[in-house]
């Protein structure tokens, strides 16, 4: 089963996630099947702090892939933002 998850990178202290397509048997930070953006949750003045390649989501969705519950919040949070 295909899972979109976040998989941990960054320094110690800084994290920094990107958002991956993978098995949901594949360790966190293990091998992907593609990367679908990032989150930078310490992201400051005009850096991005969430950017995602919606199309790509949604193609893994309708080809059954389920969203982790914190993908599922930055997905909807990023939603909201953009038609505000």
């Amino acid at each position: 089963m295909v899972t979109i998850r976040l998989a941990r990178a960054g320094a110690k202290k800084r994290p920094f996630y990107h958002v991956v397509a993978t098995e949901k048997s594949s360790r966190r930070d293990g091998r992907f099947i593609e990367r679908l953006g990032f989150y930078n949750p310490m992201a400051r003045g005009q850096e991005p702090s969430l950017v995602l390649n919606t199309e790509r989501v949604t193609h893994w969705q309708s080809h059954g892939a389920q969203m982790s519950e914190r993908v599922a919040f930055l997905v909807k949070s990023n939603a909201k933002a953009a038609q505000a």
